[in-house]
C-alpha cells in the first residue's frame, strides 16, 4: 500500500507539471494573459529581423561593392618577353659566375702545376749536374785505371808506359780509345825509344807478325809527318827495301803503322782496322 501511494503521488505531480507547462505555452502562443499581447515577444540578446527595404538596401550595397573590385587584366606579350629575358639573364649570370669560379680554380691549379714544374726543373738541373759530375769522375777514374793498367800490363820505357791492345780499330778510333784511357797513341821520339818499343811489340806478338798503329800521320799536309799531339816527327824508321821502300802511299795512305817482327814503319789507309799501341805517363 505504501508503494502504491508513492507511485500515485509521483504520477499526480507529473501530471500537474505537464499541465502547467502546456497552459503557459498555449497562452504565450495565443497572446492571452500577457500585458503586451500586441507586440511579439523578443529575447533581450536577439537582434531584430531586418525589414524588406533594409534587405534590399544591403543587397544593393553588396552588389556595388562587388562591382568596384578590379578584374585582373591579361598579361601582354611585351611583359612576357621582358620576363623571359630577365630569367635568361639571371641564368646567364649564374653560368658566368660558375665559369668564373671554374676559371679561378683552374688558375690556382695551373699556378700549383707551374710551381711543381719549376721545382721539378730545378731537381732535373741538379740531377744533370750530378750526372755530369759523376761522368767526369768516371772519365777521370777510367783514365787513372788505364794509366795503371798500361804500366802494370805493358812495358815501361823511360818515363812512359806502353801497352798493346789487340782489338781492331781505325786510326781515329784507336786515338780516341787511347785518350779515354788516359793516354795517347804511341809516339816514339828517338832511336832508343823506337828500338825499345819495337822489342816490346815483337815479344808481344811472337811468333806472329802484326802491324800496330802508331800516333803518326801526314793528313794535314802530304809528306809533313806529325805526332798525334801535333808535334813534328824528327826521327823515322821507314822500311827500306829495293822492292817496297816506305812511304809509298802518296795522298792515299796517310797514317803510320809499325811491323811487330822488325819494327819498321809503313804508311797505310787511315780507315784500315788493326791493333794499336797506347802510351801513358809513368
Amino acid at each position: 500500500m505504501a508503494k502504491t501511494a508513492v507511485l500515485v503521488t509521483v504520477l499526480c505531480l507529473s501530471a500537474l507539471c505537464l499541465g502547467h507547462t502546456g497552459n503557459g505555452s498555449l497562452e504565450n502562443g495565443m497572446g492571452i494573459g500577457s500585458p503586451d499581447s500586441e507586440m511579439p515577444a523578443q529575447d533581450e540578446g536577439a537582434q531584430p529581423l531586418p525589414s524588406p527595404e533594409e534587405e534590399e538596401a544591403q543587397d544593393t550595397v553588396k552588389g556595388d561593392g562587388d562591382s568596384e573590385e578590379p578584374e585582373p587584366s591579361p598579361v601582354s606579350d611585351f611583359e612576357n618577353s621582358y620576363n623571359y629575358i630577365l630569367s635568361r639573364l639571371a641564368a646567364m649570370d649564374q653560368a658566368i659566375h660558375k665559369l668564373n669560379v671554374g676559371h679561378y680554380t683552374l688558375d690556382v691549379k695551373m699556378s700549383q702545376l707551374l710551381d711543381r714544374v719549376s721545382r721539378l726543373d730545378g731537381k732535373i738541373g741538379e740531377t744533370d749536374d750530378t750526372v755530369q759530375e759523376v761522368s767526369l769522375r768516371s772519365k777521370e777514374n777510367r783514365k787513372e785505371v788505364g794509366r795503371l793498367e798500361g804500366c802494370q800490363k805493358g812495358r815501361r820505357i823511360g818515363y812512359k808506359c806502353f801497352l798493346v791492345y789487340r782489338t781492331y780499330e781505325s786510326y781515329a778510333g784507336a786515338s780516341k780509345l787511347c785518350q779515354e784511357r788516359g793516354g795517347r797513341m804511341a809516339m816514339p821520339r828517338d832511336r832508343k825509344e823506337q828500338e825499345a818499343l819495337a822489342d816490346y811489340a815483337k815479344s808481344f806478338f811472337h811468333p806472329g807478325n802484326w802491324p800496330v798503329w802508331l800516333g803518326i800521320n801526314d793528313r794535314r799536309s802530304e809528306g809533313l809527318y806529325l805526332f798525334d799531339d801535333g808535334t813534328r816527327v824528327m826521327y823515322f824508321q821507314w822500311r827500306k827495301h829495293y822492292l817496297s821502300s816506305q812511304p809509298d802511299g802518296g795522298k792515299r795512305e796517310n797514317c803510320v803503322a809499325m811491323s811487330s817482327d822488325d819494327g819498321d814503319w809503313w804508311d797505310n789507309y787511315c780507315d784500315r782496322h788493326m791493333h794499336y799501341l797506347c802510351e801513358f805517363d809513368a
